[in-house]
C-alpha cells in the first residue's frame, strides 16, 4: 500500500482522548506471504515498536483476534491496523497465506498501494506467494521484499532471492518492479536489516524507514467528491453494520448525507451516523477522514463488499472487485440422524439458512445455490479448509447440521468438453517418504512437473493435478511422511476433465445396532480395522465406526455385552485390551467421506454416517461397497 497523502485526519489521543487534528502523511501498506512465514509476527513486532499496543494487550499473534486462527496459527480474515511512525500514519493489512482464503486477498490488495512480500529465507517464494503476488503486481504494487527467519539453522537468503527475482519475471513484472529493495529480518527476535552482513539487527526501524523511503508521497485528494469502496464487513449490535474501506478521493464526515452506489447498478441515500479510525489494535470515533486512509463506517443497513458511498446526489461507483471463482461444493442439510435436536441450539432450517446468508455477507469467496429440497443448501467456496472453516464456527455457535464430502466444480468449455479445476501442488518432505508420495499422486492422476532434492535431506516436489485428486489427500500425506512433510497447493486453471479418480481404498466399520458401545464389543471389531469410537459412546444403525481393512463395508455390532454364565472354565478368561481409537478433527472426517456418507456436526460431537441409515435399504439403493 504505498499510499501516501497530506489530509487533515481527527483523531482521538488514546492518552488523555482528547480531540486532536494533525496533518500526517499516509501510507498504506500490505504484507502478503505464504502460511507460516511470518506475516502475523511482523505486524506484531511493528505494533510494539511503534507504541501501538499496552501491555495488557501484548501477547503472541496479536492480530489473530478469531479464536480459531489463534488456535490454528494461521490467519483467516485480513484486518487491518494503523501505526505512527515518524510523523507518517502506516496503515497495516494482514493477510491470509492460505489459498482458500484468497477472497480476503484480493479485496484487501485493492485497499493499498504497496506490499511488504515477506518470504522464508529457507523456504523461498511458495505457491501461495505467487498467487497473491500476481494480484498485487496486476494492481501496479512495487513490493518491498522482506527476507525473514535469516536466523534461522539453515537458511538460504541468497537462495531465496534469486527465487523471487525469478518468480517476478514469471509473472511480468515490470523493470520498475523488478528493481525492487531487500531488507532482511528476523521477526520473532524483532529486528531487520538492510544487508546481510549487519545482521543480527537491533530494531524494526529499517524496514520503516524503507516503507517511508520507497513509498512515494502523494497530493491529497480531499476536495474532490467522495469515493468509498466497501472491502470489509463487521457488525455491532448498538450500530448494526459496519464497512471498512478505503477513501479513495474527498472527505467522509460523521452525520453527512450519502448517496450508495451498489454494484448492481442502483443507488440510494443514507446518513453516516458513526466514523471510526484505527490505531494499533484499537478502533475508535473520529468526525471527519480524507482521501487515502483506511477507515470504518455505520449507518448503511444493507451496504455490500464492493459497493462505493459517494457524496450525496453524485454517484461516482468504482469498478466492482473482482474475486477468483470457487472450485468446491458441498451440500450444508438439516440433522435427520436418530440424534437431530439433542445437541445443538439452532437446528431449523430457517436457522441454517440465515447463518448462512449472515455468511455470504461479509464472506466473498462463498456462494449459495438452492436445491429442490428445501433442507439442503449447496454451498460453494474455494477449497475444503474455507468450508471446514466455515463449519467449525458455526458449531462452536451452538448449530447442529450435517454435510457431504466435498465435490469439485465441474464447467463445460465452449465446444462442450467437461473441464475442471487444476492445482499446482508443492511438497517439502524427507527423501525417504518421497516415492510413497509420488505413487499416491500418481494414482489420483497428478503430472509430475518438477523435483529438486537439497542437501539437507529434504526433496521437494511438485505436481499439477486436478483438485478432485487433492480431496483426502492432505490426511494421507500426514500420516505416509509421519508429519515432517509440507504440502501447500494454489488453483492454477481450469481444464479438460481427468477422468475418474480412485476414491478411498478402505471400507468403513458400520454399526448394526443402536445404544452404548462396549468394550468387549469393541475388542472384537477392533481385529477388522481402525477404530474411530472408544467405549461407552452412543451409537445408531448406519453410524460409521471405522475404517475396515479391507475394501468392503462391514457391519459390526458395538453394543453387544459379555455373557455372563456360572460356568467358567480354567484360563477362558481373556484380558480385554482395547487399541486407542483414531480420534479424527472436523478435516480429517470431512477427508474421509465417500459418495454415500454424511457428516453429522453439533457443538458436541463429530459423527460419521451412511446416508442411508438402513442396511436392507442401502444395498437395494446400491450404496456402500
Amino acid at each position: 500500500m504505498g499510499t501516501s497523502c497530506q489530509t487533515e485526519i481527527p483523531i482521538y489521543s488514546l492518552t488523555g482522548l482528547e480531540f486532536l487534528v494533525k496533518t500526517m502523511e499516509i501510507r498504506n501498506i500490505a504484507i502478503i506471504a505464504h502460511v507460516d512465514h511470518g506475516k502475523t509476527t511482523l505486524t506484531d513486532c511493528i505494533l510494539r515498536h511503534t507504541g501501538a499496543v499496552t501491555a495488557k494487550e501484548d501477547r503472541e499473534r496479536l492480530m489473530d483476534s478469531n479464536a480459531l486462527e489463534q488456535e490454528k496459527g494461521i490467519t483467516i480474515l485480513a484486518k487491518n491496523t494503523s501505526v505512527k511512525y515518524k510523523g507518517t500514519r502506516i496503515n497495516i493489512v494482514d493477510t491470509p497465506g492460505h489459498a482458500d482464503f484468497g477472497g480476503e486477498v484480493e479485496r484487501v490488495l485493492s485497499m493499498t498501494d504497496c506490499t511488504l512480500l515477506l518470504v522464508d529465507a529457507f523456504d523461498g517464494p511458495m505457491p501461495q506467494t505467487r498467487f497473491v503476488l500476481g494480484k498485487s503486481l496486476q494492481l501496479g504494487h512495487k513490493p518491498i521484499v522482506v527476507v525473514n527467519k535469516v536466523d534461522r539453522e539453515g537458511a538460504r537468503p541468497g537462495y531465496s532471492v534469486d527465487k523471487v527475482f525469478d518468480l517476478f519475471s514469471d509473472l511480468g513484472a515490470t523493470e520498475e518492479q523488478l528493481d525492487f529493495p531487500i531488507i532482511y529480518a528476523s521477526a520473532k527476535q524483532g529486528w531487520a536489516v538492510n544487508q546481510l552482513s549487519e545482521v543480527p539487527g537491533t530494531n524494526i526501524e529499517p524496514l520503516l524507514d524503507k516503507v517511508l523511503e520507497h513509498v512515494a508521497a502523494v497530493k491529497s485528494e480531499s476536495d474532490k467528491a467522495l469515493q468509498f469502496q466497501v472491502t470489509a464487513l463487521d457488525y455491532n449490535e448498538y450500530v448494526g453494520r459496519i464497512a471498512i474501506g478505503k477513501i479513495y478521493q474527498g472527505t467522509m464526515k460523521k452525520g453527512a448525507d450519502v448517496t450508495l452506489a451498489k454494484t448492481n447498478g442502483t443507488t440510494a441515500n443514507y446518513k453516516i451516523t458513526k466514523l471510526y479510525g484505527y490505531e494499533g489494535l484499537t478502533r475508535y470515533e473520529i468526525d471527519e477522514a480524507g482521501s487515502g486512509d483506511i477507515v470504518a463506517m455505520a449507518g448503511i443497513p444493507d451496504v455490500f463488499i464492493g459497493d462505493t458511498v459517494c457524496d450525496l446526489g453524485n454517484p461516482l461507483p468504482l469498478p466492482a472487485i473482482q474475486v477468483e471463482e470457487p472450485t468446491v461444493s458441498m451440500f450444508f442439510m438439516v440433522n435427520n440422524s436418530p440424534f437431530a435436536g439433542k445437541e445443538g441450539k439452532f437446528v431449523t432450517t430457517r436457522n441454517l439458512r440465515e447463518r448462512l446468508d449472515r455468511e455470504l455477507e461479509t464472506n466473498v469467496a462463498l456462494r449459495l445455490e438452492e436445491t429442490e429440497d428445501k433442507d439442503r443448501f449447496k454451498i460453494l467456496g474455494r477449497g475444503e479448509l474455507h468450508l471446514s472453516i466455515l463449519i467449525e464456527n458455526m458449531r462452536r455457535e451452538g448449530y447442529e447440521l450435517q454435510v457431504s464430502r466435498p465435490e469439485v466444480i465441474i464447467k463445460q468449455n465452449e465446444v462442450g468438453e467437461k473441464i475442471e479445476p487444476y492445482e499446482t501442488l508443492v511438497m517439502d518432505l524427507p527423501d525417504q517418504y518421497s516415492g510413497a508420495c509420488i505413487q499416491e499422486l500418481n494414482r489420483r492422476k497428478g503430472e509430475l512437473t518438477g523435483m529438486d532434492a537439497h542437501t539437507s535431506g529434504i526433496t521437494r516436489v511438485e505436481y499439477v493435478i486436478p483438485t478432485r485428486g487433492l480431496i483426502g489427500f492432505r490426511g494421507h500425506f500426514i500420516s505416509e511422511t509421519r508429519g515432517e512433510g509440507v504440502m501447500s497447493s494454489r488453483f492454477l486453471r481450469f481444464d479438460k476433465y481427468k477422468g475418474e479418480i480412485p476414491g478411498r481404498k478402505n471400507g468403513a466399520l458400520i454399526s448394526m445396532d443402536s445404544g452404548e458401545s462396549t468394550a468387549y464389543a469393541l475388542w472384537k471389531v477392533q481385529e477388522r480395522g481402525e477404530l474411530f469410537i472408544e467405549p461407552q459412546v452412543a451409537v445408531y444403525p448406519g453410524m460409521i465406526l471405522g475404517m475396515n481393512s479391507r475394501d468392503s463395508d462391514l457391519e459390526v455390532n458395538p453394543v453387544r455385552e459379555k455373557k455372563l454364565t456360572n460356568v467358567r472354565a480354567s484360563g477362558s478368561d481373556e484380558a480385554i485390551r482395547l487399541v486407542p481409537p483414531k480420534k479424527l478433527t472436523l478435516e480429517q472426517s470431512i477427508e474421509f467421506l465417500d459418495d454415500d456418507e454424511l457428516l453429522e456436526v453439533t457443538p458436541q460431537s463429530l459423527r460419521l454416517r451412511k446416508k442411508v441409515l438402513d442396511a436392507s435399504m442401502r444395498k437395494r439403493s446400491g450404496g456402500g461397497r
